[in-house]
């Protein structure tokens, strides 16, 4: 799944070393995952602050966890360091990252991502626009935001009805509705004002 070298491991483990905590460790998961928005991350992770579904991981001297959501996604994926002139730089590579995985099985979120990435937003951009998801409540209602040409657009009340919420209802049943929590008071970038 992720592989560690040698030389990011030592990295690491001095970084968890200089934490106030001893029982601090890593978590490597990937938001936005089969977009063209993913972005893979490290973070500390306190104990208790993974997940239940998360895997463990076992390295010399501390532990990883990898988010069960992001384990697809993290197929051939290497985590490396390498000394240099300024120090150092830990850099992550995850090739499948951004490769849409998606199937009607997949979690809802990860459904919405690939809709809004790859049919609604090719079209928003053609007005400078964006939409992502935020959240999806208790209730299956998809929480988006909207942004460039899209915040504080004239017609953004027509886009989310007409456009993205039919989108998303045809491709996702289950979904109950979508609402908007964009600030559309600012009309400076609007593409129609």
């Amino acid at each position: 799944m992720v592989e560690i070298t040698e030389s990011a491991q030592s990295y690491l483990r001095d970084l968890l070393d200089k934490q106030e905590s001893d029982n601090v460790s890593i978590r490597i998961f990937i938001t936005d995952p089969g977009t063209p928005m993913a972005e893979t991350c490290i973070a500390y992770c306190s104990e208790g602050e993974q997940q239940s579904s998360d895997e463990k991981l076992e390295y010399d001297g501390f532990d990883g966890w990898v988010d069960d959501r992001s384990k697809p996604f993290l197929q051939d994926a290497l985590v490396d360091y390498a000394e240099d002139r300024m120090g150092g730089q830990l850099t992550i590579k995850a090739p499948n990252s951004k490769v849409p995985k998606v199937s009607d099985d997949s979690p809802i979120e990860d459904r919405i991502n690939y809709v809004l990435h790859s049919e609604v937003n090719p079209s928003l951009a053609e007005h400078g626009g964006m939409v992502t998801l935020v959240e999806i409540t208790d209730h299956r209602i998809a929480v988006l935001q909207f942004g460039g040409g899209c915040q504080g657009c004239g017609m953004v009340d027509m886009t989310l009805k007409e456009g993205v919420e039919k989108s998303l209802m045809e491709r996702i049943p289950e979904l109950k509705g979508v609402s908007d929590v964009t600030d559309h008071s600012s009309r400076e970038n609007a593409y129609f004002k």
